[in-house]
């Protein structure tokens, strides 16, 4: 039994009063964007949003990297993140120069792993996409990372994530829950996707979802599983490890939810420990210096440090103190059950292109 666990999810419910006052704010913010009281701003360009209704790792990151891969060989793309806990302020572009401290480790991670992608960070995001369609006058759409609730942008297409363990359905606001808005803002979602499923979910549990979920006429509902594949050396990606079972492990992160890693490395690897951070934590040299020690004591011949694609962007940094250690990158992705892989990417790839085909068809009848 987990008795801090338990401790944590009582002490939650004694905040319940707080998360009353939270959702009547929230609520009163929703009514006055669909009133249009607060105005909303649309763009006559094709922007995705990726989001969710709460807080923590449902993932986001790894979506916005599978659109890109899906988009980026057919459009010209950009992605805009707020740039969470960046050094930075305002709207920013990457550079070849770029660091993590400009514009935020999961912006960073994209710009490493998609160079020939525009990777942009602004905290409004209303004002920021101007400035990107400026400074990128040639793209073709952009995907908004994390901007669900980000009401300001009124995106022409909308894609919700919601963990499979700890889905909205049943949630409740901070901070006694996780939801950050309302449960019924699901119905502005073009698609919803169940995350973080099960590899041996069936079509039982899959109606029993839907019927949970009750998409609204239009919306379609997709599910996925994380997949990790090979990890690669922090500073070498040719350089990879496979993961046989007979090796010791030192897990090193900072996300929301590190749960799923920790179930795939107790199934992977002989023995695994951890040093556990906060949620986009920025690693200095002291926690360097703790991981080398607790490494160093682990008493086994084959053993490696594993972090996270989010992580890795911030120690690269410590370059030459890190050189000589094997520290290796764990990539994660989502995987479509059910074989609906194809029509999730159809959809939005249909998206773009309707956006495309009518700019063009009203150009016609202009003539």
């Amino acid at each position: 039994m987990n008795h801090n666990n338990i401790f944590l999810k009582s002490f939650r419910v004694l905040l319940l009063p707080f998360s009353i006052i939270y959702g009547c704010v929230v609520a009163i913010r929703n009514y006055l964007f669909d009133r249009n009281t607060l105005k909303s701003s649309t763009f006559n360009f094709p922007i995705i949003c990726v989001g969710n209704l709460a807080v923590g790792g449902t993932g986001k990151s790894p979506m916005v990297e599978y659109l890109v891969r899906l988009l980026k060989d057919e459009f010209a793309i950009a992605t805009l993140s707020r740039g969470y806990k960046r050094k930075t302020k305002g709207y920013v572009l990457a550079s070849e120069k770029t660091t993590a401290l400009e514009i935020g480790d999961e912006p960073m991670q994209f710009h490493l792993k998609f160079p020939e992608v525009a990777v942009a960070v602004g905290e409004e995001r209303v004002v920021a996409v101007p400035h990107l369609l400026q400074d990128k006058p040639n793209l073709q759409a952009i995907i908004l990372d994390d901007a669900f609730q980000h009401r300001q942008i009124n995106a022409g297409f909308n894609i919700l994530l919601t963990e499979y363990a700890n889905r909205f359905t049943y949630d409740f606001f901070l901070p006694t829950g996780d939801l950050r808005d309302e449960r019924k803002s699901y119905k502005r979602a073009n698609i919803i996707v169940v995350t973080k499923c099960p590899a041996e979910i069936n079509e039982i549990k899959k109606k029993k979802l839907l019927y949970e979920i009750h998409a609204w006429p239009g919306q379609q509902v997709f599910f996925t599983k994380i997949n990790y594949a090979t990890p690669y050396h922090i500073f070498d990606k040719n350089k990879t490890f496979e993961l046989t079972g007979k090796e010791e492990v030192l897990l090193v992160c900072g996300i929301a939810n590190p749960k799923p890693l920790k179930d795939y490395l107790h199934n992977k690897t002989h023995t695994y420990y951890q040093i556990n951070f906060s949620d986009h934590h920025i690693f200095n040299i002291d926690d360097l210096n703790n991981i080398k020690k607790k490494f160093e004591g682990i008493d086994a011949k084959n053993k490696i440090i594993l972090t996270t694609e989010k992580d890795a962007v911030r120690f690269v940094k410590f370059d030459k103190e890190l050189n000589e250690l094997p520290i290796y990158v764990l990539p994660i992705t989502h995987e479509f059950l059910f074989n609906e892989g194809d029509l999730f990417d159809k959809t939005v790839l249909n998206y773009i292109k309707n956006h495309y085909k009518l700019k063009e068809e009203s150009k016609e009848i202009e003539k």
